[in-house]
C-alpha cells in the first residue's frame, strides 16, 4: 500500500518526501517512485528521521499503512512531533488513537477503508439502518471476505456492514465470518483473478428470510490497490487544507472527504 500511495501521489503531481519506514531493521536502502529516490529506514530510526522531516517539510502529511500492532505507537509519535497524518491501517486501539490526537491537538484523518466508493456504500448502509431499524428482523446472515494473505486483521469494512445489519434486526456472531486468506481457495472458491491474489478485497453478504423464500445479496469486489491509493491521496489533500485553514475540528474520516466532493 505504501508504494501504491506513493505512485498515486507522484501521478497527481504531489511532492513526495523521500523517506519511508519498514517494520524490519534490515531493508532495501531505497526505492524509486517517479523521479524521487525514497530512502527506507528501520523502526529504530523513526523518531530522529521524523523529527528532521517535521523541520524540513512543514507542510508534510504522513500516510500510515502498517501492521495493526504499530498503530498506536506510530500515532503517538506523529502527534508528539506535530505531524498531521492519514491512518489507513486497521486494528489497534481506536480509543487510544483518538485520545492521542486530542491530547496533542493534532490533525488526523482516520479510516479503516480508503476506497471512496466502498465508503459511500457503507454510508448508504448506515442510512438504511438508521431509517429502517428492524427491517431484516429474523433474517439469517452469511458473510465471506477474502483478502491477500498478508492482511492479518478482520476487515474493518465487513465489521461496519455487519453492524448495520444488526441495527436492521439481524443477529450475527462475528466468529461465523468466513475469512479466506489461502490463495488456492481464493482462486477456486472465491473467483479472485490470479494476477490479484496478492492484492484484493472481495466481500459477500448473503441474507435469507426465516422460511428461505427470500434472499438478498450485497457484494463489493476490489482487485488491486488503486482504489485505496487514490482515496488516500484525496484524504491527504483534504487534511492538508484543514491544517492550512486551522479548522477547529481535528479528527476526520473518509465520510468527511466525500461530503466535500472529489478533489484534484
Amino acid at each position: 500500500m505504501g508504494l501504491s500511495v506513493a505512485e498515486a501521489a507522484a501521478l497527481r503531481g504531489l511532492h513526495l518526501v523521500p523517506v519511508s519506514f519498514s517494520s524490519r531493521e534490515k531493508v532495501e536502502k531505497a526505492i524509486q517512485v517517479g523521479q524521487t529516490d525514497i530512502r527506507i529506514y528501520g523502526p529504530s530510526a523513526r523518531e530522529d528521521v521524523l523529527s528532521s522531516i517535521a523541520d524540513e517539510f512543514p507542510d508534510v502529511i504522513v500516510v500510515d499503512y502498517t501492521a495493526p500492532d504499530s498503530v498506536n505507537s506510530n500515532a503517538e509519535l506523529y502527534c508528539k512531533l506535530g505531524l498531521p497524518f492519514v491512518m489507513g491501517t486497521t486494528g489497534g486501539n481506536k480509543h487510544l488513537l483518538y485520545k492521542s490526537v486530542q491530547r496533542f491537538k493534532s490533525y488526523a484523518l482516520i479510516s479503516p477503508q480508503m476506497g471512496k466508493q466502498v465508503v459511500a456504500f457503507v454510508a448508504a448502509m448506515k442510512i438504511m439502518a438508521e431509517q429502517f431499524p428492524g427491517a431484516f428482523s429474523g433474517y439469517h446472515l452469511e458473510v465471506l471476505e477474502s483478502h491477500q494473505a498478508g492482511k492479518l486483521d478482520t476487515s474493518g469494512t465487513a465489521k461496519d456492514v455487519i453492524a448495520c445489519f444488526e441495527k436492521l434486526g439481524v443477529s450475527y456472531d462475528m466468529n461465523r465470518m468466513v475469512k479466506i486468506r489461502d490463495p488456492e481457495q481464493q482462486l477456486e472458491m472465491v473467483g479472485v483473478p490470479e494476477e490479484h491474489i496478492q492484492g484484493h478485497a472481495f466481500h459477500l453478504y448473503h441474507l435469507t428470510s426465516p422460511d428461505d423464500s427470500v434472499s438478498f445479496e450485497f457484494q463489493h469486489n476490489v482487485c488491486g490497490r488503486s482504489i485505496y491509493a487514490e482515496g488516500t491521496i484525496d484524504a491527504a489533500i483534504f487534511l492538508h487544507r484543514k491544517v492550512q485553514s486551522k479548522d477547529s475540528k481535528r479528527i476526520y474520516n473518509m465520510d468527511d472527504v466525500l461530503r466535500e466532493g472529489f478533489m484534484r
